[in-house]
């Protein structure tokens, strides 16, 4: 079901013609708007009128989130705040939050690629959408509810959390659709097996996931336990949020970029030279519509490659397979985005733990756990197991109240982690995702 066929089924000469005018106008507005932007482009020797072709892009400037925190809150914005009517922020575990804004139009746009997100999974009029993503300043919850509306699905705003009392609405209010991370959809297939519910007596058929890594070996056993299909989105909140690409359920074969408001790119992520489709590289987008928060090439760290070659469905868009990994050594917990310098952070500021450490991930069940192995002093060790229960109870409870994710420390004895002559291996994953 395609929502929008005259820009999801445009031939790629027009395309290409209609990227560029929209290209062009955004260089021009950030250039005379924003003097970051503006120092930007001068110090890399391009002014906007030299952008005459799109492989000219490569001559902008990348845009990092180190771009973002440098410009908190609103450095970067082309619009003044009376045009701007929402904003989100991250949480700023890492450092200074990163903030983003939409103007009404910016929104209605949004709405749009939402509507084409959900449409694409065969959602329309007449679905019953439980919307178990997190609502409030993280962009999932909100950027597929008005989605939902636009294409006039019924929307159940629930958000996440309360799996039983999401089981129950799903079985009294007959939903059809459910959003949530995978790994939450799997919380809600072993809670419905507790509570004896048989998903096949419910009226759910399709699941539209993302904001975390996911595998193929989790799509079956999300589609064998809830009897559902289950459909891959991807999106990032300094792009736009939810709806930077979607999978079709005709294929399910790569996610369909919406290349009409986003301008992707693979680049070499050592060299950052553009890469052809086909190679492996980082992802980087430019908005090409946004007003309130546009981004001039974007590097995502994610790592993906783009898709030629025609879908069945119809669509024209380019695709993208599943993120496999990133440049930098971020993990994604439960939906939340964990950098092993935010633990080390914590251990660091708590007496008698050593700066040696090393955190481990799994998979139980459907869902993700972290435990971390902690080096303390001889001091410390030696303490009575009651004092060590302490430490461990400390450390949990800080790193929860920092990143918001739960987890388990053992503490063990000095020099019991293996040392490295190189960089430390401080992250086993052993998810295989």
């Amino acid at each position: 079901m395609i929502w929008n066929e005259e820009y999801e089924t445009m031939p790629r000469e027009d395309l290409a013609a209609l990227q560029l005018r929209r290209l062009q106008a955004q260089v021009e507005r950030v250039y005379a708007v924003v003097p970051y932007y503006r120092a930007k482009m001068e110090a890399a020797g391009v002014e906007p009128g030299e952008i005459k072709t799109l492989a000219d892009i490569k001559r902008l400037p990348f845009t990092t989130k180190e771009d973002l925190r440098k410009n908190y809150p609103f450095g970067l914005f082309t619009v003044p705040l009376e045009r701007v009517v929402r904003i989100h922020a991250s949480s700023g575990t890492t450092g200074q939050p990163t903030v983003v804004g939409y103007t009404r139009r910016d929104i209605g746009i949004w709405a749009e690629l939402m509507a084409r997100t959900l449409s694409a999974a065969g959602v329309g009029r007449g679905d019953v959408v439980q919307n178990a993503y997190g609502y409030g300043l993280f962009t999932g919850g909100l950027g597929a509810h008005y989605g939902a509306e636009k294409i006039g699905a019924a929307v159940i705003p629930i958000s996440g959390g309360n799996t039983k009392r999401q089981i129950t609405l799903m079985r009294d209010f007959g939903s059809t659709v459910l959003l949530s991370t995978p790994s939450y959809a799997l919380n809600i297939a072993d809670t419905m097996a507790d509570m004896g519910v048989d998903p096949k007596s419910l009226k759910l058929r399709v699941g539209v996931f993302g904001a975390e890594p996911w595998s193929e070996n989790m799509r079956d056993e999300i589609e064998r336990k809830l009897h559902i299909k289950a459909i891959d989105i991807y999106g990032l909140s300094e792009i736009i949020g939810p709806g930077v690409a979607a999978e079709c359920i005709e294929e399910q074969k790569g996610l369909h970029l919406m290349e009409d408001h986003f301008l992707p790119e693979i680049v070499d992520p050592d060299t950052f030279e553009p890469l052809p489709p086909g190679e492996d590289g980082e992802l980087v987008f430019t908005t090409i519509t946004k007003e309130a928060f546009p981004v001039i090439r974007y590097r995502t760290k994610d790592i993906s490659r783009l898709i030629a070659e025609p879908c069945t469905c119809g669509r024209t868009f380019f695709r993208m397979p599943k993120v496999t990994g990133r440049t930098d050594d971020m993990l994604i917990i439960r939906g939340v985005n964990v950098f092993p310098s935010q633990v080390e952070h914590v251990l660091m500021s708590i007496d008698g733990v050593e700066p040696h450490y090393q955190i481990e991930v799994n998979r139980e069940g459907s869902l993700d756990t972290m435990r971390i192995l902690v080096e303390v002093s001889e001091a410390i060790f030696s303490d009575e197991i009651k004092q060590l229960e302490g430490v461990s109870r400390k450390i949990e409870n800080e790193i929860k109240g920092m990143l918001g994710v739960t987890c388990r420390v053992k503490l063990v004895e000095p020099k019991t982690i293996q040392r490295s002559e190189g960089k430390a291996q401080r992250v086993i994953d052993n998810r295989n995702i």
